[in-house]
């Protein structure tokens, strides 16, 4: 017998019903020589230090570095501890049995780092000797799996994958648990959770957060004519950007008295705009968030329901090209696509016998290649998954297409002795633009169309007035820039040499970094403001005490990606990485256990109801310490976290200031003040001056 072990049950399914496997079982499938099971995502991890014997967070035993690791069953929350799943413990038990049943084992989770992970820590915790043989597909079509079980392969040659999926496991225990611990020890006053990727990233956040913050708006002025010559209108700006108004004015008034402007120069070049490669899942991510306002983690499940669908290959990619035995392939997800009805007319602007053949790249293709759709056209998604769907449909046809040329033209003028700009832009050959329709990116103003003009012109002025612009502060990161910043974060690198070394390299990997920004929001450290990614008061306390630390680096972060990826292609050593990480480990807790935290920007707040004891301040609560008395407020309301102001005036003048944008359970939002009334219970106060339906 053989058994093949999926990573959910889903996935499962669909390899049984390919190898006969229909014999349904508790916990497996069976049939024709085959047993089909499935882990539920990561059933085994690393354990906690509380498996090493170590509870609580004590000072004495930091660093904590485990030799050798343990590995233990999934644990949950109950009460105060952590117990082991009972669902993982049944379904690994299941699992246990079919191995020493089986002659070897098929892997067939999914085929990349925590995949491989998946599969090797049960195999590990097991003490498993059976061979193994590697599924290593990118799509769950009927047509991929077939193909991958005629060319399984070896499983020790996925040895290096495994290492570094487990080297990457053990760097954010060690990071994580130590730094947590150290930092929370030394402040005293709850848990500060750190980690070996997310708090780079909170550090993006807050110090982008801070430079728009401190930014001194300054306003200044230009003046804008209009134009017209053969019947186009256009308009020009000065060169001169005034900082005093009045000056603009008069400068403006003299302009209006001449009436014409004269050209003194005009220059022309061919500009050419390749088409965009495939989407790697960040990729996706990104225009996701910018165009259906999606968070990461949303539009990766979308793409992996549609992957488990059949509809999209694997979505956790970081590649954006193909190998060239797939180019083959290409016409005929082509063909399919004539049927959707939302594609139709883009597929209709394809030029067959014309594919750009940009995206064929053998060395580019990582373990997986660029998001495709497969020959499986859907027909009932919901509404999200139909647009995520056609985002990859389309720039599937984009990358086929051919370049986009434009023309584009500067032209000089003056009136008087001042001078002005006009842009414009002809598209020459709309190439892979046409797919959509649209000729210029959403971030850049579309050009105009300007008029055939030579030097010398005299071009008379319609109308000219004073535009009134301000200098901008840096961008609040969206979710789609902090993803664009976590994937170059070798941009943020001033020594030259380092930067070229790490120009592909970024924090976290592309599967991974939607995990790391949703660990952001659970800890607290985040929040959504409109589009806007800002850091809540914790997080931006979090930051201000490891600003300047070793744990808050980037190009450290984005160090270690790059040597994990060694690791996985072999060259080099995972035990080296471990004793690295152990020493980064230790000098981080000793770093961090030295912080001191000006306890004193905390008020001092007697309690409402005893009147005796001195109240506790907490990230999410704050208590009375006697139990006697327990008088208790949560510092989240309605979605709103409450600031350490608005408590001090909630104790000393039992009303808040106008708490802004806060959610009813039906999910509408409002404002209001929140009171302490007589009894000491807290509710809520509408502004007079708005009508409020009850």
């Amino acid at each position: 017998m053989k058994t093949i072990i999926a990573e959910k049950p889903s996935v499962a399914r669909e390899i049984a019903g390919l190898v006969g496997a229909s014999d349904k079982k508790d916990g497996y499938l069976t049939g024709n020589g085959y047993f089909v099971t499935w882990a539920f995502g990561h059933l085994i991890g690393l354990g906690m230090p509380e498996d090493y014997g170590i509870s609580g967070f004590d000072k004495a035993s930091l660093p904590i570095l485990p030799n050798p690791f343990l590995l233990t069953v999934r644990k949950v929350k109950k009460d105060k501890g952590y117990t082991a799943d009972t669902g993982a413990l049944k379904q690994l038990k299941v699992i246990e049995q079919l191995f020493n049943r089986s002659n070897n084992i098929i892997v067939a989770t999914d085929a990349g780092r925590e995949g491989e992970l998946i599969f090797r820590y049960i195999y590990e915790y097991l003490k498993c000797n059976k061979p193994f043989e590697r599924l290593w597909i990118s799509s769950l079509t009927e047509k991929a799996i077939k193909q991958g079980f005629d060319n399984l392969k070896d499983g020790a040659a996925f040895d290096g994958l495994y290492q570094a999926a487990q080297g990457r496991s053990r760097a954010d225990w060690l990071v994580g648990i130590n730094a947590t611990q150290a930092l929370s020890i030394a402040v005293g006053n709850g848990i500060y959770s750190l980690g070996r990727v997310q708090t780079p990233t909170l550090a993006l956040i807050c110090r982008r957060y801070l430079e728009n913050k401190n930014f001194s708006v300054k306003k200044y002025w230009q003046i804008q004519l209009s134009h017209n010559k053969e019947l186009i209108d256009f308009k020009s700006l000065s060169k001169t950007k005034w900082e005093d108004q009045k000056l603009a004015d008069d400068t403006l008034k003299a302009i209006q008295r001449s009436e014409a402007a004269t050209v003194t120069s005009v220059e022309t070049k061919s500009v050419t705009e390749q088409p965009p490669l495939l989407f790697d899942l960040t990729g996706l991510q990104k225009e996701a968030n910018k165009k259906l306002n999606l968070s990461a983690e949303e539009s990766l499940n979308i793409a992996q329901s549609l992957y488990e669908k059949k509809f999209i290959t694997y979505p956790r990619t970081g590649s954006k090209y193909i190998p060239e035995d797939m180019w083959a392939e290409i016409p005929n997800l082509i063909r399919a696509l004539q049927d959707r009805e939302t594609c139709k007319q883009a597929v209709s602007k394809i030029k067959w016998g014309r594919f750009n053949k940009r995206i064929v790249n053998d060395l580019r293709v990582t373990d997986h290649h660029g998001l495709l759709i497969t020959d499986k056209i859907p027909s009932a998604l919901n509404a999200k998954e139909n647009m995520v769907y056609d985002m990859i449909a389309f720039r599937l046809l984009e990358a086929l297409s051919q370049a986009c040329i434009k023309e584009i033209t500067d032209v000089g003028l003056q009136v008087l002795h001042y001078d002005f700009t006009a842009k414009g832009c002809k598209v020459i050959e709309a190439g892979w633009r046409s797919i959509k329709g649209s000729f210029s990116d959403d971030d850049t103003e579309p050009l105009q169309d300007l008029p055939e003009l030579k030097k010398g012109d005299e071009l008379k002025i319609k109308e000219a007035s004073v535009l009134e612009k301000k200098t901008k502060p840096p961008v609040l990161y969206t979710e789609a820039g902090l993803l664009s910043a976590m994937e170059t974060a070798g941009k943020e690198i001033e020594n030259e040499d380092e930067r070229k070394a790490l120009q592909n390299i970024g924090i976290g990997t592309a599967a991974t970094r939607a995990a790391i920004i949703e660990t952001l929001f659970t800890r607290n450290y985040i929040q959504r403001e409109k589009k806007s990614l800002i850091p809540t008061e914790k997080g931006l306390q979090v930051y201000e005490l490891v600003k300047e630390r070793k744990i808050a680096d980037v190009v450290m972060t984005a160090e270690w990606e790059l040597a994990l990826q060694k690791i996985e292609n072999n060259e080099a050593d995972a035990g080296a990485f471990q004793k690295e990480m152990e020493t980064y480990a230790s000098s981080i807790t000793n770093e961090l256990l030295q912080t001191s935290i000006a306890q004193n920007n905390l008020p001092k707040l007697v309690c409402p109801k005893c009147k005796s004891q001195q109240l506790l301040i907490r990230d999410k609560i704050v208590k009375c310490p006697d139990e006697a008395c327990n008088w208790v407020q949560f510092r989240n309301v309605c979605g709103v976290q409450i600031g350490i102001a608005d408590i001090e005036s909630l104790i000393n003048k039992k009303k808040t200031s106008l708490i802004k944008g806060m959610k009813s359970k039906a999910g509408k939002k409002f404002d209001a003040y929140i009171v302490l009334k007589e009894d000491c219970t807290t509710s809520f106060e509408f502004d007079k001056n708005k009508s409020y339906k009850k």
